[in-house]
């Protein structure tokens, strides 16, 4: 059986690289079919399997402003050529789930969100005061002709894998499918306690946040929330977000998973202010044996057990936040029960679970 993996663009290692990264190792003779390939910016994993991207691919300096070429994707999806392949597993945020399939072949998609800017966050990422009155109409106009694409095209789909049950109540709402919760992989081999360390887990005395720098994550609430504890705030992570957000942390950018583990280890807490679809990073700090103030909504009622992993807040302001933080920081977690929370979301539970149900698909 010729198996082919289609994720929407590979331009760094975030959550869904991860999920792929596993379906790599399961499935190590199948193709990858992806927009845009920035060579060396995922794992050998991904990188070493044959890859095929889009005509996107050849614009000049187009890792730069991919983002801005939305509109063409569900057009460049459609170009990719899966007639050769017998199953598919498409690995989608975006537009991965909409690919065209030879008739027969099997299409499993694990579903990480239905487009969160065509379906209920347009105003985090195009409303007027962000983008002006003018072209958030524009956009607004384009978004919904996006959302009755993606609507349109989600029969293709035989099977609905997904991360969390909040999701798979968005897909059932906007895709009306039903939808199979598998909860993505977390590397607990990787990310740990730091035990050769004499110093007590938290002793940096610092929040950390480990994000994308886009609108929906709410940097400035943890900024906001950070300075009015008083707690020191490190930022790791890149995006479009990082010229409009204000002073009053300590920008990392992008750095090497062995960093972030090493903040993960010695940070008092982690913080999750957006609401997440599933959230993996709460889940790599919490393996690490970290505490995570996180907005409860979304996903991370899922994964952070208040009052034992870590503190859920009701509301998503500064001051919400400042207060849990200020909570969690004279709370005495035992980190030991917060890293085997984690490891009930391994990397090898996420690979039997996605085997088994794709084999069950394709024998059904």
């Amino acid at each position: 059986m010729k198996v082919a993996l289609v994720h929407d663009w590979l331009t760094g290692m975030r959550g869904g690289e991860k999920v792929l990264e596993v379906l790599c190792e399961r499935y190590p003779r199948a193709e990858i079919f992806t927009l845009l390939h920035v060579r060396g910016s995922v794992s050998q994993t991904i990188e070493r399997l044959p890859i095929h991207t889009s005509a996107l691919q050849y614009l000049p300096g187009v890792r730069h402003y991919y983002r801005e070429c939305l509109p063409a994707f569900p057009a460049l999806i459609e170009t990719l050529d899966l007639s050769a392949f017998d199953l598919v597993i498409s690995s989608s945020h975006c537009v991965a789930k909409s690919v065209i399939t030879r008739p027969g072949a099997v299409h499993v998609c694990y579903c990480h969100t239905p487009m969160r800017y065509a379906w209920d966050q347009f105003d985090a990422y195009f409303g007027p005061a962000r983008v002006g009155t003018a072209a958030s109409a524009v956009l607004r106009r384009v978004m919904a002709a996006l959302a009755r694409w993606d609507r349109a095209t989600s029969y293709r789909v035989d099977r609905y894998l997904t991360n969390s049950q909040h999701v798979a109540g968005r897909i059932r709402r906007y895709y009306n499918r039903e939808a199979t919760v598998v909860y993505p992989p977390v590397d607990t081999d990787f990310f740990h306690p730091d035990a050769a360390s004499t110093a007590v887990p938290g002793d940096g005395r610092y929040a950390l946040v480990v994000s994308a720098l886009v609108p929906y994550k709410r940097l400035d609430v943890a900024i906001d929330a950070c300075r009015l504890a008083g707690v020191p705030l490190k930022i790791v992570g890149t995006g479009p977000e990082r010229e409009r957000l204000q002073d009053g942390a300590e920008w990392l950018g992008r750095v090497p998973d062995e960093r972030v583990r090493d903040l993960y280890q010695s940070a008092a807490l982690v913080l999750l202010p957006g609401e997440e679809d599933f959230g993996i990073v709460p889940l790599e700090a919490q393996a690490c044996g970290s505490p995570v103030v996180a907005l409860g909504r979304g996903g991370a009622v899922e994964t952070v057990v208040d009052g034992e992993t870590g503190v859920l807040v009701s509301e998503q302001t500064g001051e919400a936040f400042a207060s849990a933080i200020t909570r969690a920081m004279h709370k005495e977690f035992d980190r030991a029960g917060i890293r085997r929370h984690a490891e009930r979301f391994s990397r090898a539970r996420f690979g039997d679970q996605i085997e088994a149900l794709v084999a069950e698909t394709v024998n059904g």
